[in-house]
Parts: structure tokens; C-alpha cells; sequence
């Protein structure tokens, strides 16, 4: 008696076949949705740091933050552009800038969504956002020629970012130079390449392999970008070797 094929199922070698023409296809397939999905992380890292510059023109130009009184707006942070912390504030009763307890960028120039700092890196001010980490840096006191750079407030601190402390911004300073940086949550995973903004619109990049910025706690330094070491006043480097980190920073095209 012959039994009819239809009903007997699949004999092991057609299973066999299936099966390595599945681990083709999934081979083929995986590496560019890998790829697609590095590409966006990093076209919206971009996006994102020409958003924070069009944010701190914003900001600036009205003058909302002016923490000495002065008449001329000051650059922010995350949790300022956002309005979910207090701005740094200008009181004619108490001297040197202060922080407010009232008041809040309203209307906020920045979503919502980054004034929330990453529990991931507690010791200092990271924003994650599809993929990348991206920290503010403001300018402190210029002592002996030169300018630190000053990170938002930690987590731990202050969950909706902001100044870390009255006066560890400088108003002066922070009245003509803030900078930005973006690298990825995981290298090789949610992106690949690093990226730096400031206030010349200067939009750069690295491909960050020689000392590749891997996780929310191994971010750049404030002066990864500048010729000089130690402050943020000075011209960015492009095309040659960082002085902090040894990465190359090129244009983005």
C-alpha cells in the first residue's frame, strides 16, 4: 500500500533546508537592520544638537536667563531649555547669581523630555535620547587664561537637571559660549560615530574608534574638541588629533 506524501509532513532533510535558508536570509537581513538602525540613531543625534543650537539662540537672544542683571541673555541647560528646572536667576538683594525657586522657562524651547537626566550616570548630567547621550557644558570662571566647562546638575541632585550651584557658572562667559556633546548609549549597538555643537554652529564629528565614548558614564571631557586643553574658550580643533582623547573631529557633511 502506498501512503500519500500529502499528509506525512516534512521528511528531516526538508526541515534541514528550511532551516539553513532561514540563517541566510537572517544573515543577510540582520546586519542591514543593524545598520539602519545606527544610521537613524545617528541622523537624529544630529537633528537633536541642531535643535539644542536653535534652542540656545532662543534662549540667549531673550534674554530669559541673565543670572547678573545685565541686560544680556545667557546660554542653558538641559533642564532649563525644557523648563523643567529653575533657571539661574538675578535677585538685587543677595550678590552673584542665584538659582531661582519660581521661576521656569515658560514657554520652554526644548521638549519636556530633556529635563530628565539619566539614572545611568548619577555623577553627572546626561540626557539619553533614541540611543546617544548628549551633556551640556557651560563655562565657568576664566582663571590663569583659562575657562573650565561646567556639566548640568547630577541626577542624584537634581532630577530635572539645571545649574549644579549658584555661581559655578560664570554669566559672563556664559553670555557668549556653551557646547554640546552626543555619542552613543552603547558604541556599535545604538550608534556608532560621536558628534560635538557650540555656539559658532560648529557641528563636528568622529568616528570614534581610536578612544571610542561608549556609555553615559564615558562621555567626552568639556575640552575634547578645543586646541587647547583645559578650556572651552578656545578655537575647536578639527582634523587633527584630540588633545584629550587623541580622536580625529571632522565637518559633518
Amino acid at each position: 500500500m502506498i501512503r500519500s506524501r500529502n499528509n506525512s509532513g516534512f521528511t528531516l532533510i526538508e526541515l534541514m533546508i528550511v532551516v539553513a535558508i532561514i540563517a541566510i536570509i537572517a544573515s543577510i537581513a540582520i546586519p542591514k537592520l543593524m545598520a539602519a538602525r545606527l544610521s537613524a540613531n545617528e541622523a537624529a543625534a544630529i537633528a537633536t544638537l541642531r535643535s539644542v543650537s536653535s534652542a540656545e539662540a532662543q534662549v540667549q537672544s531673550s534674554g530669559a536667563i541673565d543670572s547678573d542683571g545685565d541686560g544680556s541673555g545667557e546660554y542653558g541647560y538641559f533642564g532649563e531649555l525644557s523648563g523643567q528646572a529653575y533657571i539661574r536667576d538675578y535677585d538685587s538683594t543677595i550678590p552673584g547669581p542665584t538659582i531661582s525657586t519660581t521661576n521656569k522657562l515658560n514657554p520652554a524651547v526644548l521638549s519636556s523630555a530633556f529635563g530628565q537626566m539619566s539614572t545611568a550616570a548619577p555623577t553627572d548630567g546626561t540626557v539619553v535620547r533614541s540611543g546617544y547621550c548628549f551633556k551640556i557644558f557651560l563655562p565657568g570662571t576664566t582663571a590663569a587664561g583659562l575657562t573650565p566647562g561646567m556639566p548640568e546638575a547630577p541626577f542624584a541632585t537634581q532630577p530635572n537637571g539645571g545649574n549644579t550651584a549658584a555661581g559655578d557658572v560664570n554669566p559672563d562667559n556664559a553670555e557668549i559660549l556653551w557646547c554640546c556633546y552626543a555619542w552613543p548609549v552603547q558604541v556599535n549597538q545604538t550608534g556608532n560615530r560621536a558628534f560635538f555643537m557650540n555656539q559658532e554652529g560648529d557641528l563636528l564629528q568622529t568616528q570614534n574608534r581610536v578612544a571610542p565614548f561608549t556609555t553615559p558614564i564615558a562621555g567626552p571631557t568639556f575640552d575634547e574638541c578645543f586646541s587647547v586643553a583645559g578650556t572651552m574658550a578656545a578655537p575647536v580643533q578639527v582634523g587633527v588629533a584630540s588633545l584629550v582623547s587623541t580622536n580625529i573631529w571632522t565637518p559633518v557633511q
